[in-house]
């Protein structure tokens, strides 16, 4: 009887239309109650979870129930494990539930909180070229797609950037134009994002789709952009002005709330007393699971509250937490919050101190930690501030040389990581080591150019390095890494125009079906106005030394000088000219000889007769003369010692 019950409720909760989630909630609980093993019974309780945004209930719901609820129900459940900020969960059973749009929504999302900003870009761009559009989601296609793009700026990956400017489209709601506004921002480009967040913060303000609550806690994250852009630009006044409209108390996400107090502590913080900074800084809440920070937003933060634990002199403590945190962690290490943290690991030992100083107590360190990236840059980079560009190279070098001896490939990316690779030929550039940056370039394109991912803006630097080698192997080596190019992207212009000049003068004849794909030098040039430019100081091609002296003299605002002109003559101030000049006079030519060695001297008195006479050549020698010659050079090479010289005293 109790199971002819339960089987009844359950088709009974299979066609009601209850909209009220408590009542769907309560409805399933009492057919659980009579069969705890109803699979549809737990469903619609799982799915009456989520609406109540009870994702930890929800969740415990799929592990009690076991493989059948979960199989059943994938979609929830890993949507459950996504907001429960278990993301790659969530992606792992995403993959294996097949296609559907509501799968690739969820698996954008979920990659994009596990920061797989490349895999959600792909996942936006697939839906936006399926042209199959359910309601609204073309809006929230546009939405997510910006979001994903300013992930990939601020990670350092602006190659798979899609989107390079905001539409009128994207300017119609103000999630587009915050989104782009935050591109923009990762770009550096503060002018624009300001007027992308001040458009943003007007749309939202008269959006008649959100009540007066929805619009205050759509607005915090807007405000809170703008007030991070107009610190960044040195306006103070306005800054000041804007926390007037931020409420920190109403902010419920954890990490909106750290965020925010960050800036503000930071755009009110008027006293010189650091430990009222540090106070205020460690005093903000820290983010957990699905609210917690990206690595790039936790960076900033991490840095601030290391900073301020420097000025209240915590150097005892910073050494110990950034020395367990930097064990646990793999060595050497590209990630930025891994270095960071060995950055300030220096500092703390450094005490204060800079240049030679701060070296003295860092280099004992770096020989205990060879392969620690971060202490190795900060190293090369105070011997950069101190002007010894050479010590820079060397330490450099005898760091990536002690990675490329290893035998690990971890260790051989990081050799050639392509940052890494920009300090070294950075510092190549200072002292003008041509060599060593193609050489440098060379073998990084060698190593990557035969991964799946290679680094692209790399290899094009190695291949146009290459191209300004006289050396065959370098241009054979630049033809292959161009033609790698070429294959990857069939219509890259650039990859075609590097590889006709490595072969241009090898083997000409196997690139002239591609010199007919480059653009003409004339349509090159079409757009280009020739006189706009000599106007404003290109110098004419054929004009010699007059015409340069032409441009140059009509861009200080001067005419040219003309030939025999007397006015154009340069000026000399009085101060300079002797007290006795007389500009109708010709200068004597031999003012600039000493005074004995010119044609009018005539020697006073009978010595400096005999002085000039003895300075004559093909004069008469005297005796005395020769005689205190003979002297001189019978006592040269001794110094005097055989000679007693004379006591003094009374004669």
């Amino acid at each position: 009887m109790t199971a002819a019950v339960a089987q009844s409720l359950s088709s009974l909760l299979q066609r009601t239309t209850i909209e009220d989630h408590e009542a769907v909630l309560k409805s399933c609980n009492a057919v659980l109650a009579k069969s705890k093993s109803d699979t549809r019974a737990q469903h619609v309780k799982a799915v009456a979870l989520l609406k109540l945004d009870r994702y930890e209930d929800c969740l415990r719901v799929f592990e009690d129930a076991g493989d059948a609820l979960k199989q059943s129900a994938g979609l929830e459940y890993a949507y459950a494990l996504y907001k429960c900020g278990k993301p790659e969960d969530a992606i792992t059973i995403v993959s294996q539930l097949g296609a559907g749009r509501g799968a690739q929504h969820l698996e954008a999302q979920a990659a994009y909180r596990a920061e797989r900003f490349h895999r959600t870009a792909e996942i936006y761009e697939d839906l936006r070229e399926e042209h199959v559009s359910m309601s609204n989601e073309e809006n929230d296609l546009r939405i997510n797609s910006w979001a994903a793009d300013a992930q990939l700026q601020w990670k350092g990956q602006s190659d798979s950037v899609h989107h390079t400017k905001a539409t009128r489209d994207d300017l119609e709601a103000f999630e587009t134009a915050f989104n782009a506004a935050c591109l923009s921002l990762a770009k550096g480009e503060f002018g624009q994002a300001e007027i992308l967040l001040t458009r943003a913060k007007e749309l939202c303000r008269t959006s008649e789709d959100l009540t007066a609550e929805d619009k205050e806690a759509e607005l915090v994250p807007i405000l809170v952009q703008q007030l991070y852009v107009l610190n960044k630009q040195g306006k103070q006044a306005e800054a000041q002005a804007l926390l007037e409209e931020i409420s920190i108390s109403n902010i419920s996400d954890l990490s909106t709330k750290k965020i925010t107090q960050n800036n503000v502590i930071l755009t009110q913080q008027t006293s010189p007393n650091p430990y009222v900074l540090y106070k205020a800084l460690n005093a903000s809440p820290t983010p957990v699971d699905n609210d917690k920070l990206f690595e790039f937003q936790n960076n900033i933060l991490v840095g601030n509250t290391h900073t301020a634990d420097l000025l209240v002199r915590k150097y005892d403590g910073i050494i110990r937490s950034t020395s367990k945190a930097l064990s646990q962690s793999p060595c050497p290490s590209v990630s930025p919050s891994v270095n960071l943290l060995a950055v300030y690991n220096a500092a703390a030992h450094a005490q204060g101190q800079t240049g030679a100083l701060a070296l003295k107590a860092i280099c004992p360190l770096l020989e205990r930690r060879p392969k620690d990236l971060g202490l190795a840059l900060t190293a090369v980079q105070l011997y950069a501030s101190t002007g010894n560009t050479t010590a820079a190279i060397h330490t450099l070098e005898a760091f990536l040389r002690g990675l490329e001896e290893s035998i690990s490939e971890d260790d051989k990316d990081a050799r050639f990581n392509p940052g890494l690779l920009s300090v070294l030929v950075s510092l190549y550039k200072r002292e003008g080591r041509t060599a060593h940056i193609r050489s440098e370039l060379a073998k990084a394109a060698a190593h990557w150019r035969d991964r799946s991912e290679p680094c692209i803006s790399l290899l094009q630097a190695a291949g146009t390095s290459l191209l300004h080698s006289s050396d065959r192997a370098d241009l054979e080596m630049a033809g292959t890494l161009f033609r790698s190019l070429h294959q990857r992207q069939a219509d890259d212009l650039f990859a075609t125009a590097g590889y006709v000049a490595s072969q241009a003068v090898i083997n000409y004849a196997s690139i002239e079906n591609q010199v007919d794909q480059l653009p003409s030098v004339s349509d090159l040039v079409a757009d280009v106005d020739v006189d706009a430019l000599e106007q404003t100081g290109i110098l004419p091609s054929p004009g010699s030394v007059a015409a340069a002296a032409a441009v140059i003299a009509g861009a200080r605002g001067k005419r040219p000088a003309a030939p025999g002109d007397e006015k154009s003559a340069k000026r000399v101030r009085k101060s300079r000219l002797p007290k006795e000049y007389d500009p109708a006079k010709t200068p004597d030519p031999e003012r600039w000889l000493p005074l004995r060695d010119r044609s009018t001297y005539r020697p006073k008195g009978r010595k400096g007769k005999q002085r000039a006479a003895d300075r004559m050549q093909g004069g008469v020698v005297s005796e005395k003369v020769e005689e205190v010659a003979t002297t001189v050079k019978s006592s040269g090479g001794g110094g005097g010692g055989g000679q007693k010289k004379k006591k003094k005293g009374k004669r």
